[in-house]
Parts: C-alpha cells; structure tokens; sequence
C-alpha cells in the first residue's frame, strides 16, 4: 500500500467522526442560546464512536467551561441505575417482581396495600406503586411550585436532617389511594424504598453496592452519591429557574438512589456504551413491565417509546435537581445513545434540551440515509 493510499484512507474514515462532531458542537452552541441556558455537555456514542461536546461557561459571565473532569448531579437518571441493579437482582433470583415489598421490611405497615392487593416491587419500578413522589409529604408541596426562587432552599431544609429512620417512620403514615400497578403516578419514594430492598438483599450499602456494580459490569469509575471535600471541589455550579444567583446542590436523600448520583460525562458515556451493547442484566432492564398504551411503556424505570417515526423503539429518562437538568436516550434503531445536561434548571429547561436531541437524531438519520 502505497503512503499516499494510506493517508488518503484515513482521511476518508475520519470524516464522518469529524462532520459528526461539528453537528454535535452545531446543537451545543444552539441550546445554550436560549435565554437563561449558558452551559451545556453532549456525550454521544454513535456506531462504537465517541464524542463529547462542553459549550458555554458554567460560572455566569466569567470564562469557565465544562470539563471531562466536571462532577454533574444527575438527578432521576439514577433511577436508571437503581433500575439496573434491580434487573441483575431478579436474574440472580435474589427476589422477584411479583414480591410483596413488605418482605424486605422489617416493621409492620399494613397500610401498603390496597384492598388486599400488596405493593409490588413491579410496581415500585414503573411508578405504579401509589406511593407519593417524595417523603417527607411537605416536599411535594414545595415541589409543587418549582420555579419559586424559595424552593432550593426549603428543600435543603426539609432534607437537612432526614434519615432511613424517618422515611419508614413516614412510610407508616402513608395511603395507598388505588390499585397497585393500574396507573402512572411518579414516585421518588418508592426508588428510595427500591435502594433499601437491594440493601436487604445483597446485605451491602447502597452506594457501595452501586460504585462496585458499575464499577465491574461497565467500568464506571467515578460514579458517586456522597462526595468528598476533593470531589466536592468539581461539582458543578449551577442555577435555578431564572435567578442569577448561584444556588445550592440537590439535599442528600435517605439512599439517594432516586436522585443523588453525582457523574462526569465520561463516565455516562460508558454508562451509554453499556446500554447500548445490550447484554443479559440491560435487556432485562430494558423489559416491557406494564404498558400504558400503544406507544408508551416502562420498564425497570426506563421510559419506553415504541411509536416515534423517527428514532423507532427507545428508551429515556430526564433528570432534574434545583440546578441541573438533564436526559438519556438510548436509541437502538441507530446504534446511538445521547447524554446531555445543562447547569439551569427551569420550567423550559427540559423542552430545549429535548428539541437539541431531536435536532441531533434527525441530523444522525440524515447521515444514516445518505449512507444507504
């Protein structure tokens, strides 16, 4: 092979990668022009490529921009990851969908049912359980009014001092007011309840059990809950809804599972390459648990779409926290998976980022047409 050959053909399979990432660096630039958005991150995985995107400055009018090395909370997506835990669970029969949850506690609560029908760990992982969306219940009457400029800081009070032992003692109290399994209602507490059954069951603490898990199966290195004095240093700054002072991190829930896990963008895109190569525990994760009609579905927390022209049958879930949101989109039809996160977080906030990744996935399909 000649020299000239040789470098002519690398050129030509760099190309795509290159376009590619001038796409990805195309939609950046546009979502972080819409008012109050002046940060952002894009990981995309793309047939085996890799490609990361930081634009903007995190610090409002100063220069600093996001870094590979930069800590994001990413809020509900960790739901995902208690989902896969509890995937590898039920295929290592350590217990089963169809379980009572009050197996795995150690007080009675015969509240937690509805005319005899138990809450079933099924139902914590689709949302179907009837349990309210955060305990202590005061949160949600915060959380209510999301946008108020005083909720991180009622949040951060309410949270200040709150344990295990109070959410049980909470979870006595609560009504279960229909059906377990019948209807969608969002429920961070019952991912919290799931962290306590995967405790139970593996006899580890949840990060711990987390951290190792992710650690083995997708060499995930640097996923946290709780952080350090030194990792605390690279946490992102970030804004809620539109006040120009920075606000404070997400309070630390009793397990976290639902809301508290802390990664950098290198770390989601394994996390994307994991989910994308498919295997035994994300197929299971990835199952169809109850559908709630033609073209939507839940799995193990995973939000299933099976009617979009566009991107076919795929999976996602958005996370927000005070000062941070963001999404995940694995997309099977394309081989592509999508993590992006913005440091504001705000009532637009989720519909700019979710049209920058419809704006990516038509700009991937277009590339996909004129290759066939």
């Amino acid at each position: 092979m000649s020299a000239a050959f040789s470098i002519a053909g690398c050129n030509r399979a760099d190309t795509p990668a290159k376009h590619l990432e001038t796409e990805i660096d195309e939609v950046a630039a546009s979502l972080i022009e819409q008012p109050l958005l002046h940060s952002t991150s894009i990981g995309v995985v793309y047939r085996g490529k890799e490609i990361i995107r930081h634009r903007g400055d995190m610090h409002a009018g100063k220069p600093s921009p996001p870094t590979d090395a930069t800590l994001y909370e990413i809020g509900s997506l960790s739901k995902t990851l208690a989902g896969t835990l509890m995937a590898n669970a039920v295929l290592e029969r350590k217990l089963s969908l169809d379980d009572d949850v009050r197996m795995y506690l150690s007080e009675s609560y015969p509240n937690l049912q509805y005319n005899g029908e138990p809450i079933r760990i099924r139902h914590l992982l689709t949302h179907t359980s009837g349990l309210p969306n955060m305990l202590p219940e005061r949160a949600n009457t915060v959380l209510a009014d999301f946008t108020d400029r005083r909720t991180p800081g009622e949040l951060n009070v309410i949270y200040a001092h709150y344990g295990k032992a109070d959410f049980f003692k909470d979870l006595h109290a609560v009504e279960i007011p229909r059906m377990p399994g019948k209807k969608y209602a969002y429920s961070s507490s019952g991912t919290e309840l799931t962290a306590h059954i995967l405790e139970t069951v593996y006899k580890r603490d949840y990060e711990s059990l987390l951290r190792g898990s992710f650690r083995d199966s997708a060499a995930m290195t640097g996923i946290r809950i709780r952080l350090s004095d030194a990792e605390a240093d690279r946490l992102a700054i970030g804004y809620h809804s539109d006040n120009p002072a920075a606000t404070t991190p997400m309070p630390q829930l009793p397990w976290g599972a639902s809301g508290n896990v802390k990664a950098t963008v290198p770390d989601m895109m394994k996390y994307l390459k994991f989910q994308l190569a498919n295997g035994p525990v994300v197929k299971e994760s990835h199952r169809t648990l109850v559908e709630f009609d033609s073209g939507f579905s839940i799995g193990y927390f995973w939000n299933i779409v099976t009617d979009d022209r566009l991107k076919g049958v795929y999976y996602a879930h958005h996370g927000g926290v005070p000062r941070s949101q963001c999404y995940i989109y694995i997309v099977p039809k394309y081989d592509l998976g999508i993590f992006i996160i913005t440091n504001q977080s705000g009532d637009q906030t989720a519909n700019a980022m979710e049209a920058a990744i419809d704006r990516l996935v038509e700009k991937i399909a277009a590339r996909e047409n004129i290759a066939s």
